[in-house]
């Protein structure tokens, strides 16, 4: 393993992510519920000049208060995005395998946790981290169907505050 590598591109696209950000997230509920919107704030920084740590906090739909953390690398051998994301609410580590894709500006994270429909079973989710203009990004997650179809989880609007 070269422990000598040095920042490229993709490496230098997680870069923009550093600063300070508020975000407003709106989670899907049960059919027929309303969703929940919870905010919270997210400072991101970088470990050398291959990772970004984001480290977010904010309100849960219960009311309770949350920390999460989300690790985010670029694996040159693999050509893959790499990270992890854990949160102070739950046990699994999420583990990312991830993609830019042609434009720059939507960055694809797949990863595998417990499913919510089906005890003791997993799913496929993905992260989805789009930058926009003007500081503003978006982080929607959803989740694979057993019939195959992607329905959204939760969607988060990040605007940077410093």
């Amino acid at each position: 393993m070269n422990m000598n590598i040095e920042a490229g591109e993709e490496h230098r696209w997680l870069q923009r992510l550093v600063g300070e950000w508020r975000y407003a997230c709106e989670m899907a509920c049960e059919p027929g519920q309303p969703a929940q919107i919870c905010e919270g704030s997210e400072r991101v920084r970088k470990l050398g000049e291959l990772w970004v740590l984001c480290e977010g906090e904010g309100d849960m739909p219960d009311g309770g208060r949350a920390a999460m953390l989300m690790t985010l690398g670029f694996d040159p051998q693999r050509g893959r995005f790499v990270g992890s994301w854990i949160g102070s609410m739950m046990t699994w580590m999420w583990r990312y395998d991830g993609q830019l894709d042609a434009g720059r500006r939507v960055l694809t994270l797949d990863t595998e946790g417990p499913s919510f429909t089906a005890e003791g079973k997993l799913a496929n989710y993905q992260d989805i981290i789009t930058l926009g203009d003007d500081g503003q990004r978006t982080l929607t997650s959803r989740v694979q169907g057993e019939d195959g179809e992607w329905r959204p989880i939760m969607s988060a609007q990040y605007t940077r505050i410093a």
